[in-house]
């Protein structure tokens, strides 16, 4: 069934209805990612609380979800507490097939307003429905999930309902999380605790049995499926060592080894994958004392060599709070890196119980607890409030992870231009260029913009991370030819989508004074023999890289998307107008 509906709930007024989506803004901007910022950018007014009734969170599918190979996923798309600009954080699991087979003819759930009590959205099994949730009020991850045991559930753990800016959105009994950004403060503070998903996974189309197989195929044999094969998103910490730029004891030092924190750890402890009947498997499956958890890459690497732990038992049980309290992982990691550094807590890197007391602090935010409270707004905000130094660096006031920007100036561009902060994802040219001497400006720049128009189309039409390798070439676009939904060109898109969200951030006060790294990157990493060795980011070879880099993208010098790219783009020109007082860049 073509999807060409969004479900509208407004908390406020416990109203719920069904809107169609104009064709017209489903060719240009697809679903997930492009349709919900095109949502955001129209609906929500410049400045708006991103902890107030006013903000929108979607719960995002693309015209492809459950169609395609590799793990379903859903964007959860808002305006971030963490950064005050654009949000679109990603979770696969069971919930996003199970939401998408609960409305089969919709491409998300637009939530605005707040309910006065801790409230449930119900869907799948008859009418959707608002039912009252005020017995979960302080319910982990797990115990919501278990509320709703013939279900599948995104909720929020105590770090939402305490609003803590770095919540997440947990699916899976805490397995899976839209994690980055606070997403879950955003859903904690509209009381919304969980949606419930009663559907069941949407089958795959007949029309594209031949193409699912097919891709699934390719999947299991590119070099995307045998990494994740061998080591889901755990290999990136061993990749990260092996290379010179992974970053231990908050940033202060360079771990050149895993030690017992790294892939072959994990393996050994598992007691299986999370999907061990499939050709590509999924994570690794080991039991801590409060239960199961899947230890994703993050973990290993903010929560082991950023907090000086060399043991994989202690590294997992950390995740396996974190997962539960509902927060992200690397801001957690983070912030309990830059307490100790900054000698607030009475512990040192290496310890897990005294790491694991403040994280529950953090989530649980205990009236009177200045470092707890201080802490839950994020890195930038504790260093602010104490007056301390900036030991842990960010990007529009997100946390870094763990690849050190040092290693490959094109990595330094991706982390500077990220439309939601300090993020990995949205470009990885450090995988290839760490290992090259040859890269310029020029393909640098090729680089970081080709990754992030791409991602752009892959994450509006929600594709697995992984698996989406395979569609690198057409964007998906075999895929929704047979299935006749119309799309503009993909490329296209791609740059829209991007631009648009641009526009989101220049209307809320970005512009190229955001798009900087923490000055800590102009000094050389360790000399060694790590292909990163050595290396620091120039700062004029940067601002001469960002200069290149809005060439590339039709902006100006300022990081503003020009008004005749708006123009080829069908985008609109309101956020350019600029105070005439405000402080511009020099060319």
């Amino acid at each position: 069934m073509t999807r060409t509906r969004v479900l509208r709930v407004d908390l406020s007024a416990g109203a719920l209805a069904f809107e169609a989506v104009p064709e017209e803004r489903r060719r240009r901007y697809l679903g997930g990612k492009g349709l919900g910022a095109r949502y955001l950018y129209d609906e929500l007014s410049p400045g708006a609380d991103p902890r107030g009734p006013e903000n929108l969170l979607g719960f995002m599918l693309g015209p492809l979800s459950g169609a395609l190979p590799g793990e379903s996923r859903y964007a959860a798309v808002t305006k971030s507490p963490l950064t005050g600009a654009f949000l679109d954080s990603y979770s696969g699991g069971t919930f996003p097939d199970r939401l998408a087979g609960s409305l089969p003819d919709c491409l998300g759930v637009l939530v605005t307003g707040a309910a006065d009590e801790p409230t449930a959205l119900v869907v799948g099994d008859g009418e959707p429905r608002l039912e009252s949730a005020a017995d979960l009020t302080g319910a982990d991850t797990v115990e919501t999930a278990e509320a709703y045991p013939d279900a599948a559930v995104a909720c929020v753990g105590p770090a939402g309902e305490r609003e803590v800016a770095y919540a997440t959105i947990a699916s899976d009994a805490g397995d899976h999380h839209a994690g980055r950004g606070g997403a879950g403060a955003v859903m904690g503070s509209k009381h919304l605790k969980a949606v419930v998903a009663h559907g069941e996974a949407t089958a795959v189309p007949d029309e594209l049995a031949d193409l699912h197989a097919e891709y699934a195929d390719a999947f299991a044999a590119d070099d995307a499926g045998k990494w994740q094969t061998a080591g889901e998103t755990l290999e990136s910490i061993d990749f990260a060592a092996e290379v010179g730029v992974l970053p231990a004891n908050g940033w202060r030092d360079t771990a050149n080894e895993v030690g017992d924190i790294g892939i072959e750890a994990a393996a050994e402890a598992a007691v299986e994958r999370e999907h061990p009947e499939d050709d590509v498997p999924g994570g690794f499956r080991v039991e801590t004392d409060d239960g199961e958890t899947v230890p994703r890459g993050a973990a290993p690497m903010t929560l082991g060599a950023g907090l000086g732990m060399d043991d994989f038992d202690a590294v997992a049980a950390l995740g396996e709070a974190c997962d539960r309290l509902g927060v992200d992982v690397i801001t957690a990691g983070n912030a309990v890196a830059w307490a100790v550094r900054a000698g607030e807590v009475d512990f040192e890197f290496g310890d897990e119980e005294g790491a694991r007391r403040l994280i529950g602090r953090i989530a649980r935010r205990p009236d009177g607890d200045e470092l707890a409270d201080a802490l839950a707004e994020g890195v930038d905000a504790a260093a602010e409030r104490y007056g301390a130094g900036d030991y842990v660096p960010t990007v529009k006031s997100m946390e870094l992870p763990a690849y050190d920007p040092r290693g490959a100036l094109g990595m330094a561009l991706a982390y500077a231009t990220a439309d939601r902060g300090g993020c990995h994802r949205r470009a990885r040219p450090i995988e290839e260029e760490v290992f090259r001497e040859d890269w310029d400006t020029a393909r640098r720049v090729e680089a970081v913009v080709g990754a992030q128009n791409a991602r752009a189309v892959l994450w509006s039409l929600v594709v697995d991370d992984f698996a989406g390798e395979t569609l690198w070439d057409d964007l998906g676009a075999e895929w929704l030819d047979a299935l006749g939904v119309p799309h503009d060109d993909l490329r296209r898109v791609g740059d829209r989508v991007w631009t648009l969200v641009r526009l989101f951030n220049a209307r809320e006060g970005f512009d190229r004074a955001a798009d900087t790294l923490p000055p800590q990157f102009a000094e050389p990493l360790p000399e060694g023999e790590a292909p990163a060795a050595g290396r620091a980011v120039d700062p004029e070879s940067f601002e001469r890289l960002l200069n290149a880099y809005y060439a590339a993208r039709g902006w100006d010098n300022r990081g503003l998307p020009t008004a005749d790219r708006c123009s080829r783009l069908d985008l609109p020109t309101d956020a350019l107008d600029r105070p005439a007082d405000r402080p511009q860049a020099d060319d």
